[in-house]
């Protein structure tokens, strides 16, 4: 268990682990604490990350592996994913070959080895449990394979390591277990049913805040700043929120996999892999379709300074500063008309567009720009004109 002198001879130890046969740097690694089952002690229910690398620190990723390889375990750089239990001595074996930059751990250059650091103090004062604590590599963006790399990928999507809908979430649902979730902690579902009578007569029955296999965004991120989420259990995990984003409570939500690239106000819904552009209003009520909510799979992207009027459904992409009134559910098979004028009006607002006719299916409408759906009230026909005007936030509200 050398100790490293300098950070010469540090850069020399970590090139030479790198030509070490069959070695890949990883894409994606991290140190989780995880969540055991109640009554399945081998199963893993939650993985919490103090710290996720993504595309990044692949000297500390090394620095992981060589530590695993001092206790005998060697890790296969060529599968998807890897997930190995940790213990004291994988600590001082990472510490010892951090040494050089120890003393400047709680830098945020060095966030890794203040995991280290501060992971082998607290195991020093109170111990662990067995498989309490793991180290997981991901080498290829592939399907899901296990709860602690389904974690790991939704942490990167939530704190905007990569874009939204740029990331493998295939195999995360089967990953998954449900669980029933009692402030942040989850629980297994068959330990509840299990010892039902025996916690209910003892009154330890815990008090369950919801049963999912995700656990809501802020039970394990710190959204950014001028970010308001008004109720917990509308942004579910792997969301991802630019600042300036507010959530309204009532009947506002965000799916994993979607979220904004702006300041927006949400109170509608924006289901998975939906994303929505800076400046744009999901009003109350509105709802933007999922790939499993019919767009025949394809994903839908809101431009910026859009509307969703309340009650609104949006079931195509639009570009920016669009607006579907109240009530309109706009969907790709959906038949608008447009009057010539409107039309030459919306060519103008779209370079290249070829669109000709009077009506159309909104599909053939989708991802352009100054979009206005409206219902005549009188005879009911749905038509699209030229937005005249930009929607704009109040900047005091955000």
């Amino acid at each position: 268990m050398k100790i490293i002198e300098t950070t010469d001879e540090f850069k020399s130890c970590v090139e030479n682990i790198k030509k070490t046969k069959g070695y890949k740097d990883p894409i994606g690694f991290g140190i989780c604490r995880v969540d055991l089952g109640q009554k399945n002690l081998d199963k893993t229910l939650q993985a919490t990350y103090p710290l996720v690398n993504w595309g990044e620190n692949f000297g500390s990723a090394a620095v992981f592996i060589n530590a695993l390889a001092e206790q005998g375990v060697n890790v296969d750089c060529s599968a998807n994913e890897v997930v190995c239990d940790i213990n004291s001595e994988f600590l001082l074996t990472a510490l010892n070959t951090f040494a050089p930059y120890v003393d400047e751990a709680f830098d945020d250059a060095h966030k890794n080895i203040q995991v280290v650091a501060t992971l082998y103090s607290l195991i020093k004062q109170n111990g662990m449990l067995d498989g309490e604590f793991k180290v997981v590599f991901i080498f290829a963006d592939e399907a899901v394979e296990s709860v602690e790399a389904a974690y790991l990928k939704l942490y990167v999507l939530s704190q905007a390591k990569v874009e939204l809908r740029g990331i493998n979430l295939n195999g995360a649902f089967g990953a998954l277990p449900n669980v029933a979730w009692s402030q942040g902690s989850p629980i297994e579902l068959d330990y509840l049913r299990e010892n039902e009578i025996e916690l209910k007569l003892a009154n330890e029955y815990p008090h369950i805040d919801f049963v999912d296999k995700f656990p809501r965004f802020l039970q394990h991120i710190i959204p950014q700043d001028n970010t308001r989420i008004l109720e917990t259990s509308k942004v579910r995990f792997g969301a991802q929120l630019a600042g300036g984003t507010t959530v309204m409570p009532g009947a506002s939500y965000i799916n994993f996999n979607a979220g904004t690239t702006g300041s927006v106000m949400v109170e509608g819904r924006i289901s998975s892999s939906a994303i929505v552009g800076a400046g744009s209003d999901v009003g109350g009520g509105a709802s933007i379709l999922g790939v499993l909510s019919g767009t025949d799979g394809n994903p839908i992207s809101i431009g910026k300074n859009t509307l969703l009027g309340a009650n609104s459904t949006c079931g195509i992409p639009l570009g920016d500063a669009c607006i579907i009134d109240a009530g309109l559910a706009i969907l790709e098979g959906t038949k608008v008309g447009i009057y010539p004028a409107e039309l030459t009006k919306i060519q103008e607002a779209n370079t290249g567009c070829t669109i000709a006719g009077e009506v159309f299916k909104c599909k053939d409408l989708a991802g352009l720009n100054g979009l206005h759906f409206r219902a005549n009230s009188m005879t009911g026909e749905i038509t699209a004109s030229r937005s005249t005007r930009e929607i704009k936030l109040n900047a005091d509200l955000h």
